[in-house]
């Protein structure tokens, strides 16, 4: 009796004739339809019934008895002889999966908030619609032709000879001597390459930290309003989460009993207050007293479109023992490149490298940090940076003085770098949730902080956004309020 096989399926998931033919009776065999012991069509007659050239079947049951699925009898076919395991210790549909308390915390919606599960689930990127969501790097000033020569080079020097790099868990030593340099011209910061490690963005360096310093029931203050990430970060630790006050000079210092603090010194996340210099000398020796360390991260206050520089907290750390300083690549770069960075204690440089050797005991992105070690050894990543800010002061701008004729209840925190510009809320929550509402219907999103429950607070992203899409957005935002009147 012939045996009929079911194609159409696999014909819409696949490819090439061979994978749906493998995948078409492979699947048989899993769910019964072809039980032990049946016998398959020959490949002539398989390849006659579906069309298939004599030679992709040969290759499909080649591969079926390889794995086991299938044997040939000579002389007399090929038979099934995969057999499923026995009904009663298979799981059930209705299976109960059992976590361990990390796996639990994780699944708590509480620790990761709204916005940063919207990242999770995929934020909107409908046509029409201008988003002024955050974490997203503008592509036009960036310089593709100097970045892809850089890494096509390197891929052809890690295909000609044995890689030099590989089982490092800190990263790519050039990358990491190219990056103290760096710091030391830019931002003050003396350190080397001994104490800094790669990571694939500044959340893996806040998550391993958090692991490797605390444990359940430690205290960690994190600013509040502030970025949902390290407070996940603690809260899925098992570690007690203290969330520090902030006003417009930064995050409050408080006599704490913790073991780790985060803060965003330069650029408050997400106000962008600047933490004051008596603040910050009185949380330095908060830290000396409490033998905590502090955890700076810089997320983008290097992109400046007003006044000068502002000098790290990290530089103020003169023991280097009490503050780690992260930064990441993927606002400077590009999204998708996740590179990111961490200026370490030499105390904790050890300690660390084994924490993340548990997850990369080999590097990933070698080509990557090898290309941007070079990137930035010639010179180009400085250049690259100069072109860049440009772009995004203009922007920052354009995108501040269409804001100052926005007829919304939105107080305005004034700013003088990063690549979004925070505003508080001051009409009631009712009329929020009525204005966003209508503003999504007609086109517009923007980034709502979550993490205080009595305020909100509401951030406009604006690096990746052309002229005419900044100024298009607010133009909905306005049209909208004025509609509902």
């Amino acid at each position: 009796m012939p045996i009929y096989i079911a194609l159409e399926p696999y014909i819409k998931r696949y490819t090439t004739k061979y994978e749906i033919l493998y995948h078409a009776l492979r699947d048989m065999m899993m769910e019964g339809k072809l039980a032990h012991g049946d016998r398959l069509p020959s490949s002539r007659e398989l390849a006659r019934m579906h069309g298939f050239s004599r030679g992709t079947v040969s290759n499909v049951l080649e591969a079926l008895t390889a794995e086991g699925y299938v044997a040939p009898v000579v002389g007399s076919g090929t038979y099934v002889s995969f057999q499923p395991a026995h009904t009663s210790v298979l799981p059930s549909a209705k299976r109960e999966v059992r976590l361990s308390n990390w796996g639990d915390r994780l699944a708590n919606p509480a620790i990761w908030g709204q916005e940063a599960q919207s990242r999770i689930q995929g934020a909107s990127n409908s046509s029409g619609t201008v988003s002024f969501q955050l974490g997203i790097t503008g592509m036009s000033p960036f310089s593709k032709e100097a970045w892809n020569r850089c890494l096509y080079e390197e891929a052809r020097t890690m295909t000609e000879k044995t890689s030099v790099d590989a089982h490092k868990p800190l990263g790519v030593q050039a990358l990491r001597e190219a990056i103290a340099k760096h710091l030391q011209r830019s931002r003050g910061i003396v350190t080397d390459a001994e104490q800094i490690a790669i990571v694939n963005g500044s959340m893996q360096a806040i998550a391993l930290l958090t692991q490797l310093l605390t444990g359940h029931g430690d205290a960690v203050v994190a600013e509040s309003p502030g970025y949902r990430g390290i407070q996940a970060a603690v809260l899925a630790a098992g570690a007690k989460l203290i969330e520090g006050a902030v006003d417009d000079q930064g995050l409050v210092p408080q006599p704490w009993d913790a073991k780790l603090l985060f803060v965003t010194p330069n650029r408050q996340y997400p106000t962008g207050a600047v933490l004051s210099m008596e603040r910050r000398q009185q949380l330095l020796l908060w830290a000396a007293e409490q033998n905590a360390f502090i955890v700076e991260d810089e997320y983008d206050s290097e992109f400046r479109h007003r006044g000068k520089p502002i000098e790290t907290f990290k530089s103020l750390d003169k023991s280097g023992e009490l503050v780690l300083y992260t930064g990441t690549f993927s606002k400077t770069m590009m999204t998708d490149i996740r590179l990111g960075f961490v200026v370490l204690p030499a105390v904790l440089a050890q300690p660390f490298a084994r924490a993340k050797a548990l997850y990369e005991p080999h590097p990933s992105a070698i080509l990557e940090q090898r290309a941007l070690a070079a990137f930035m050894s010639s010179g180009l990543y400085e250049r690259h940076l100069r072109r860049m800010k440009r772009s995004y002061s203009h922007k920052f701008t354009l995108l501040r003085d269409a804001l100052k004729r926005l007829p919304v209840p939105i107080r305005w925190i004034e700013g003088d770098a990063g690549l979004h510009l925070f505003g508080w809320w001051t009409a009631t929550h009712e009329q929020y949730e009525a204005y966003e509402k209508a503003c999504r219907e007609a086109g517009v999103e923007w980034a709502r902080d979550r993490s205080i429950r009595d305020r909100i607070g509401i951030s406009l992203g604006f690096s990746h956004l052309t002229d005419d899409d900044l100024t298009m957005g607010i133009e909905r935002m306005s049209e909208v309020w004025n509609r509902l009147g």
